[in-house]
């Protein structure tokens, strides 16, 4: 790395020597000053937009505003090449991974660019720091010393992203304050933009539907009312001369307790058309969140957003694109792909994901979710014939999107280490891996990650590696196994609680959802009963439906099955259940020893954290699969199978916990 030409002067261009800087001082474990101005006969790295010379022009190709190539030529020379600094920076950023892993370029060299065009973070960040389902610490985003202070790390976060190829942030929480939409505000968020900028990412914000009300002091909101409409073209171009390359809005309306066009009787689309046209001008999107139900009780919440939204496919502006949940309830350990993914041809949709680990276990839980991510992305919708799967729809392929995007709820904070778990730093590299290429394996992040993070000795990598692909199984086992789902402990969500009931919202209760009697126990979303199965292809419904062919994963999921049903193993549906959620709690016990033994490759410090942490999580699987146990036994009415320990304590224990103060509510 002695010998470097780095071409050209921008920001990002710094910032791409500055990283050559460390990465060089890091390997080396010294300070070794470069040069990156050496003519390019002497250089060993070149970092240019331009063809070096003795190089072939059409070596490059076109490469895209993100793109890049690494190529290396006989004489070991290595080319990081792309159209613009930003594609620069990301193939910088491969380059160094590659070094540090070990990996090495390909003869052939190494081309990538982005399938995903908006590939974003959502922060649930309030403007008082604290974080709506953060586990991590407090918001990163300190608005009171913002904009005259920028912490370090501000640049550090940008950072971070830029290297994944993360390449926009949605700075506020969904249940938008309306407050960081005013010129104090705005001026903080400029600032921000400021940082983010020269490592490629784009600055969103979340607005409030009734913000003309609350702060233009207009009567109404209604989106089909001129002055509503005036308001928010003159908001956007405000917001523009604080933020040129400002990135658009991300809405939650008329769902938990948000205002939205409901409120006036219009459809989604009205509301998210008005907005779409106060943008337009300024080349800005809107991501209009399809996590829209009813204030009544309806007879399957997880119908809803399906019937608000496909109706009016093809009613969408073409700068709107509809945020959807991987699943039709709300970031279950599992759930089927969201029955909206396939369902609207003529309007983009993008993917949402939940990074931190609201029904997950919280901080504390090790679950690799690029595995759940990936589960769903490779499932296959069957709306234009086998193959149309979901990734296929939301990079465009599937339907032709001109636009495209993924979000992943954040889970970081101001917690040393960022993600409260050291474990969870690799869901945040995981998602932005998955959003920069849909297609590419668990086992292969799960692989980088641990190189990039800890260390490159296969003794260390095979062993993790295999805790953390079995992860998110393990913890769907002592959760909620065979398709069970929304078991959680009241309102925060911390723990189990099967037997939640009588709340002010039935859908908000876990009876709704198991509807567990001596009869049985599921949730029959075929014809017989809320027919949530119809919103699928007909492909999936004639799988789905029926209980024989439906995947094992899914059963109560869709259907009400008797406690003795025959599953295809020859198990009783009570044994089997009673069996996952030991198997989960066995595998949670494991984790605890391998980690324990693989100690010599790990600082102090982190083992004994991570260790700290996978201790909680065994005890914890050990509650849930108790809890969950006794409480179902009582339906059930037979014995614990033979291999599956007995619980110390009674049910009426576990349902007089009560846990206060859980951080993210």
């Amino acid at each position: 790395m002695g010998a470097i030409r780095v071409d050209g002067d921008s920001p990002t261009l710094a910032i791409i020597k500055t990283e050559l800087q460390l990465a060089a001082n890091g390997f080396l474990d010294k300070n070794l000053p470069l040069a990156f101005d050496h003519q390019e006969e002497a250089a060993r790295l070149i970092i240019s937009k331009q063809t070096p010379s003795g190089w072939d022009p059409s070596a490059k190709g076109s490469l895209g505003r993100e793109g890049y190539r690494l190529l290396k030529n006989d004489a070991g020379v290595v080319w990081v090449a792309a159209d613009t600094d930003i594609g620069l920076l990301y193939g910088t950023f491969k380059f160094l991974q590659l070094m540090q892993t070990g990996a090495g370029i390909p003869e052939s060299g190494y081309h990538s660019e982005p399938k995903i065009q908006h590939r974003i973070l959502n922060h649930w960040d309030n403007l008082n720091r604290t974080l709506e389902r953060g586990y991590a610490g407090a918001s990163i985003w300190n608005w009171h010393r913002l904009p005259d202070h920028i912490d370090q790390q501000y640049h550090d976060y940008a950072r971070a992203n830029a290297s994944i190829g993360i390449n926009g942030s949605v700075v506020t929480n969904v249940n938008a304050n309306a407050l960081v939409l005013t010129p104090e505000y705005l001026e903080k968020a400029a600032a921000l933009a400021d940082v983010f900028r020269p490592y490629g990412i784009t600055l969103y914000l979340t607005a409030r539907f009734s913000a003309p009300m609350e702060l233009g002091r207009l009567p109404t909101a209604d989106p089909l009312d001129p002055g509503v409409q005036q308001w928010w073209k003159d908001k956007a171009d405000e917001i523009y001369r604080y933020i040129p390359d400002f990135g658009g809005f991300l809405v939650k309306a008329d769902s938990e307790g948000q205002p939205g066009p409901h409120n006036y009787q219009r459809s989604q689309a009205d509301g998210a058309n008005l907005l779409a046209d106060a943008l337009k001008p300024h080349g800005g999107i809107v991501m209009w969140r399809a996590f829209v139900y009813s204030e009544d009780t309806p007879d399957d919440r997880a119908k809803q957003a399906y019937q608000e939204f496909q109706p009016y496919d093809g009613s969408f502006r073409d700068n709107v694109i509809v945020q959807v949940k991987n699943g039709a309830i709300d970031f279950q350990p599992r759930e089927p792909f969201h029955p909206l993914f396939g369902a609207m041809p003529q309007t983009p949709l993008m993917m949402e994901f939940q990074i931190t680990q609201e029904y997950l276990g919280q901080a504390t839980h090790h679950v690799f979710l690029p595995s759940l991510y990936t589960e769903v992305l490779q499932s296959d919708t069957y709306v234009n014939g086998p193959g149309s799967t979901v990734s296929k729809v939301i990079d465009g392929s599937l339907h032709g999107y001109s636009l495209t995007a993924m979000a992943g709820v954040s889970n970081i904070g101001t917690d040393r280490n960022w993600t409260g778990h050291h474990f969870h730093q690799a869901n945040w590299f995981g998602y932005g891996r998955l959003a920069w290429d849909p297609e590419i394996s668990p086992e292969t992040i799960a692989d980088e990650w641990l190189r990039l993070t800890f260390t490159n000795a296969p003794e260390f990598i095979e062993p993790v590696k295999k805790m953390m692909l079995q992860s998110h199984e393990m913890a769907v086992n002592y959760m909620t196994p065979l398709g069970l789902h929304h078991i959680m402990a009241w309102s925060h969500h911390y723990g189990p609680g099967p037997w939640v009931t009588d709340r002010h919202r039935d859908d908000w209760t876990s009876t709704y959802y198991h509807k567990a009697s001596e009869n049985g126990v599921g949730f029959d979303r075929t014809a017989s009963g809320s027919n949530a199965l119809e919103q699928y292809a007909p492909e999936l419904q004639a799988q789905w439906g029926d209980p024989k062919r439906v995947p094992e994963k899914y059963l109560l999921w869709f259907h009400h099955v008797p406690w003795e049903y025959t599953l295809q193993n020859g198990r009783t549906l009570w044994d089997e259940m009673a069996l996952r959620y030991q198997k989960g709690v066995d595998e949670a016990r494991q984790n605890v020893a391998t980690w324990e033994s693989l100690e010599s490759y790990v600082d102090e410090e982190r083992h004994a954290h991570v260790f700290s942490f996978l201790e909680i999580q065994a005890k914890e699987a050990a509650w849930w699969r108790d809890a969950c146990l006794l409480y179902f036994q009582q339906f059930a009415q037979s014995p614990l199978p033979e291999g599956v320990e007995k619980p110390e304590k009674e049910l009426e224990y576990f349902m007089g916990i009560r846990h206060r103060y859980v951080p993210g509510n």
